[in-house]
Formats: structure tokens, sequence, C-alpha cells
């Protein structure tokens, strides 16, 4: 079963929002607190302050040199159709097995390159998981970089009584992880039961990153987003390499807020809404976020260190509070933004690097929950030079995966994976 491209290219970065349906996986909003006027110029920035621009673009021949060139028609291929999986949030692959996680609490193992009909459970923690709410559950995975030789990996899931988010460690015994062999590295108590973020994956420099939410609730009511001294709504980066029974994780000493008194040594970069998403490019090791929206802009972020990404001052890059007059000076703008008439909660893919689609070399790919759409686009000289929109798949994606060979996944809301090919 193959999901096949709809449209070859797009013009200019527009504007987001939507709610997820219930009982989803989506990073869905909550728009009690959420502006009721339309977007309109009058909530961007004063002028002079740069905002993300894409330049509309014909669709010239296929050429890798041309940052420009539309890449190959795409199509998301159906793949493992005989595995049965529920409400899946990711996928990653180490030795020759595919794994992936399921929101209440599983993780599934299976082989790659082959149609599997049968999988493994790998992990089953559905005892200590809460999914109550629609954001909650098993939201992240990581593997070791030194796994091979000390079986551990990370996951961080939601908690309840008290509500909270858990980054802890499990050790592999053979085939299967031992439940019982859980050391908690990280506590962060939620206020509320949306906007977790919920992503973690090491870096290339061996240090595991992690993505919280603002603590949820509609419009960030406790200002979390631009608080460096909580560690809601940031991209958190720690060195875990010494964890063990009565050692802890430690602080990076490169990280940017360490020794400020009014911050979290522990952030890597803040003012993020909820980063459901975010990956490393595995050529350049650049780290892209997709950050959801509140009812009006989607955005994706190149990270900094130290950088601050604009909630809920901004919202993309418009004026979010105060909704008109706002002060956007030391805040990043996204690369790029679109709006609710597109789609309603960006999911973060990966940068292509795989050998499959030659034509799709270097084009940052991501997704849309409600539309089903995945776009692409180029980065060149600090900007996007290129968008299109490759899939419209009809599916509610809910995250990405990437192989050892940099080949991408798409998972949907359903509980089916799909390979991303060039359609031949």
């Amino acid at each position: 079963m193959a999901i096949t491209l709809a449209v070859p290219v797009l013009a200019l970065a527009l504007a987001c929002g939507g709610i997820g349906a219930q009982g989803a996986t989506t990073p869905s909003r909550n728009t009690a607190s959420a502006p009721t006027e339309s977007p309109s110029d009058s909530t961007r920035p004063p002028q002079g302050t740069e905002t993300p621009t894409l330049l509309p673009i014909a669709t010239p021949p296929k050429d890798p040199h041309n940052p420009t060139a539309a890449p190959d028609a795409l199509t998301l291929e159906r793949v493992y159709e005989d595995l049965d999986f529920s409400r899946l949030t990711n996928l990653v692959q180490t030795g020759d097995k595919l794994f992936v996680t399921e929101q209440k609490g599983r993780i599934i193992s299976f082989p790659i390159g082959q149609e599997a009909a049968h999988a493994d459970v790998y992990l089953d923690i559905r005892d200590r998981v809460s999914d109550a709410g629609n954001e909650e559950g098993l939201l992240g995975l990581a593997f070791d970089p030194d796994f091979d030789s000390n079986g551990h990996f990370f996951v961080y899931y939601s908690a309840a009584q008290p509500r909270r988010s858990v980054v802890s460690r499990f050790t592999a015994n053979g085939s299967m992880a031992d439940p019982e062999s859980e050391l908690v590295v990280m506590e962060v108590p939620q206020p509320f039961q949306n906007h977790n973020g919920g992503q973690i994956a090491f870096g290339p420099d061996g240090m595991l990153y992690i993505g919280l939410g603002d603590g949820g609730s509609g419009g960030d009511p406790q200002g979390n987003g631009q608080d460096p001294s909580t560690m809601l709504g940031t991209v958190l980066r720690i060195d875990v390499s010494g964890v063990g029974p009565g050692s802890g994780y430690s602080v990076p000493p490169g990280n940017p807020f360490v020794g400020n008194a009014d911050a979290r040594g522990e952030i890597w970069a803040y003012g993020f809404r909820n980063p459901w998403r975010f990956s490393f490019d595995r050529q350049t090791g650049g780290l892209w976020v997709g950050d959801v929206g509140q009812n009006s802009f989607e955005e994706i972020n190149l990270v900094s260190p130290g950088g601050n990404y604009g909630w809920n001052t901004l919202e993309g890059s418009h004026c979010f509070s105060p909704r008109a007059g706002c002060d956007p000076s030391g805040t990043e703008f996204p690369v790029i933004e679109y709006g609710s008439d597109k789609g309603c909660s960006v999911i973060g893919g990966y940068v292509y690097r795989g050998a499959d689609i030659p034509s799709l070399a270097g084009t940052y790919l991501y997704g849309d929950y409600c539309s089903g759409e995945v776009h692409g686009f180029r980065f060149e000289q600090g900007k996007a030079v290129a968008r299109w929109l490759l899939v419209d798949s009809g599916v509610n994606i809910t995250s990405f995966g990437e192989d050892a060979q940099g080949e991408i996944y798409a998972l949907s809301e359903e509980g089916r994976i799909y390979r991303l090919k060039a359609n031949h």
C-alpha cells in the first residue's frame, strides 16, 4: 500500500492551528486561553526584525547540486503490515532490529529489512506509565551510544500521583529488557496533562538531549516558556555516562547557563511551547526542533546553545503576549512557520541523509498530524531556500524515525509504519 505525492511545489511560508482528535497521540492544543482573532500582520514584531521567509520557486530540473531543485516524486509505502501496534510514538534502530514505542507503555522490537511476521515485546512498563491525557504516555526512546557493551537505553514517560515526566535508564537482558532494572535519572513535575514534549536523543557529542513542553493548559499561564529557572519549555542537555546505583546525571560544563544563578544549568535552549519531536542532522550535527503552536502558527527551529525561541512572547514569529507591540528582542525566530489553514500540529522529522533517494539529500522533512502532509525544505546560508509538499498521506502522522542507513519512516496514530520512497 502506498500513499503518493500530491503537489510538487509550494510557495511562501504561512500560519497554523487546530486541535487533535480526542484520544489521539498528537501533541494537540488546548485553546482555552488562545486568541480568537485571525492571524494578521498586526501580530508581527516591529519593523526591522528579521522574520522567517521562503521565496516562491518554480520547478527546476532535478539537480542534486542545486539547492532549489525539486526532489523526485515521493510516496509513503506501508511496511510491516503483518505486525499490530497501537498509538506509536517513536521508531529507532539498533543492531539489526527496529524498536517502536507505544504510547501506553510498551517497546516492541522486530528485524529490519524484511516483512517480519512476528514482533517481540522488548519492555513493558504499562504498570508505571500514565496515558490518561492525550499527550501523556511513553514518549521517548534513546539507546546509549555504548549500548552494544553496556546494554543501557533511556526512556521518557509520563507518570501519575503526582503528575510528572520521568527519564529513566533500563538495561537489556539478552533479547529483552528487565523492567526491574529501572534507574530514574530525572523527574520533572507537570502541572497539566498536555505539552509534555517527550523526545529524547543522544547528540553527536554523546550527551542526552531532552525536550520538555511549557507545562500545559493554554497560553502558558505559568510563564514557563520565558523562565529559564524552570526546566519546562526547554531542550535540556545532560551527561548520563556516570549514571548508576547511587549516582545521577551530571551537567556538562559547556552548557550555556552553567554558573548562572537565575537559570538551570541543564538547559541547552528555552522558549519552547511543545517540542514534540526533534532530531540531529547526522552530517552537520544541527539540532532541528518542531515546536507545536498554540492555535495560529507552527514552527521549525534550528537550535543554538542558549537560544530563546520566543514562546509565549511569540508564537512563531508573531506576537502572542501581548497580541500586538510585543518585544521580541533576544529571541530566535523559526526557520519556517505555517498556519492553521495548513495543519494543526507540526511533527518534526529529519534531514535526509540516506542513499535511496539522491534528489532528497540535505532536505529537512517534517509533517503535520492533522493534514497528513509531509513537507521538505533545504537550508542554505542561514535560511530556507526551497520548500515542497512531498506527500499528501491522508493519515495522522505522530512521529518520524530514521534507520541506520539514513532512510526515513513515518508512524501513524493508527499504529502503522510507512517508509519514504521514491515514487517510481
